[in-house]
């Protein structure tokens, strides 16, 4: 994350009014004001095979790439195909494979994919922009968590871990079909009870890790906050593949990251530290909860996602600090 800072300080600040949320608050994606009441939420995503099978990894990647609309409590609109593909492999149908599972995705997310753009490359990756509407007033972002807020996760943690397993070949079947439907759920049921219960503060926790997307969205609100570690949840087989070390390169430079920012039990095991800066992809959302909305959003999010799991309270301190407990 500190090397990307130091790459995205080179961008010239955004002058338009009408640009609502750029990247100079590292939120979910941009915001662009169109009228009073009316605001395009646009993003993009994509990314190399993580599973073996190419539907479900179309689906996962739609999946990630729309949870930054869901994120910001916008209502997605339509999407476009990114694809970056072997010409060589075009005749064996996999690149179809991928598409239509991307394809199924958005449409249960109930938008089309309009058109797109593909360029011939020797690794395969796949992704979309996804652009949604939202009302500024309603709009979610990473900046609005107050001192006392709940902290609600609503998908567990392992996919960087499992996939790494996959690749390697050591994942078990069941481990690798729960990180599937947990990856290829939608953050719609979660986006829709925020939205319900007027929450001003969410992300999505994707490729810097649980710990590090906290630390954004504290950074950006000027809050600390404690995390407790024993009601974080974790996919099957995470914990056991994390003891055995199979973490992705991005895990650990993750966790090597947030080194000044995250203070940590002394008896907390290795493993359980890089866990919490597993990098994920299409993990849930992290929803930053008044007190008096907590029992009202977790009875709105029973059943309609993967988890909804109370891990830590926002605090007053220095902006961007963790202490895990």
């Amino acid at each position: 994350m500190s090397e990307l800072a130091q790459v995205l300080r080179h961008v010239a600040p955004v002058q338009d009014p009408r640009a609502l949320v750029d990247a100079s608050t590292g939120d979910d994606a941009a915001v662009y004001l169109l009228e009073p009441g009316r605001a395009l939420v646009v993003t993009t995503d994509f990314f190399t095979p993580i599973v073996d099978d190419p539907y479900e990894f179309g689906q996962i990647a739609a999946a990630n790439a729309l949870s930054d609309l869901y994120a910001m409590g916008a209502r997605p609109l339509f999407a476009l195909n990114l694809v970056a593909f072997p010409r060589k492999l075009l005749g064996e149908d996999l690149l179809g494979r991928i598409l239509q599972g991307g394809a199924d995705k958005t449409r249960e997310a109930g938008i089309p994919i309009l058109g797109g753009h593909s360029i011939d490359d020797a690794e395969p990756k796949y992704g979309l922009v996804a652009v949604g509407e939202v009302d500024p007033q309603r709009m979610t972002t990473n900046s609005g968590a107050r001192v006392g807020d709940r902290l609600v996760l609503t998908k567990p943690i392992g996919t960087g871990v499992i996939a790494t397993a996959i690749k390697a070949g050591t994942a078990e079947a069941s481990w690798v079909e729960a990180a599937v439907h947990s990856m290829s759920t939608l953050n719609r049921g979660a986006a829709e009870a925020m939205s319900r219960l007027g929450l001003r503060a969410a992300t999505d926790v994707t490729g810097f890790g649980l710990l590090g997307h906290l630390r954004q969205m504290l950074r950006a609100s000027g809050v600390s906050a404690t995390l407790e570690h024993r009601y974080v949840p974790f996919l099957p087989g995470a914990l056991d593949l994390a003891e055995r070390g199979g973490f992705p390169g991005g895990t650990k430079r993750n966790l090597a990251d947030l080194e000044a920012d995250v203070v940590f039990p002394d008896d907390l095991p290795e493993p359980l530290r890089l866990l919490l800066a597993d990098a994920q992809t299409s993990g849930g959302l992290l929803l930053s909860v008044p007190p008096p909305l907590l029992p009202s959003l977790l009875e709105e999010l029973a059943g309609r996602c993967p988890v909804a799991a109370v891990v830590g309270t926002v605090e007053e301190g220095p902006p961007g600090k963790i202490w895990v407990v």
